[in-house]
């Protein structure tokens, strides 16, 4: 999906200046990893980056060269396991806040 520009400009003014919405932005793309939209999910992470830190400064934070997390966020990324939770752990704390995982019941398949 290609993003316009004035929906960049958009994303990063309300991420400016709205915590919950940064928070909830997170949020999403992990919740979204979590349930098997991989690529929303990153998409939705590249956006927060891209709104907020930016790579240049998430790269010196991960020691990663910030290209390399272009790589990981894009279209075709497959970042490992260890640089994902890296990033999420370091987007967590510069936001002052800790996302949890919690257990829910859902229907069996059968009696959907």
């Amino acid at each position: 999906m290609v993003l316009t520009r004035s929906f960049k400009e958009t994303i990063k003014a309300r991420a400016d200046r709205d915590p919950e919405f940064r928070a909830a932005l997170l949020r999403e793309s992990v919740e979204l990893m979590l349930g098997g939209d991989v690529e929303t999910g990153r998409a939705l992470v590249r956006d927060y980056i891209n709104a907020t830190i930016g790579f240049e400064e998430l790269g010196g934070l991960v020691h990663k060269s910030p290209k390399s997390l272009m790589r990981m966020f894009g279209p075709a990324g497959n970042p490992q396991a260890r640089n994902l939770f890296d990033v999420i752990s370091c987007l967590q704390e510069r936001e002052a806040i800790r996302l949890e995982v919690h257990v829910a019941s859902r229907e069996p398949a059968a009696a959907r």
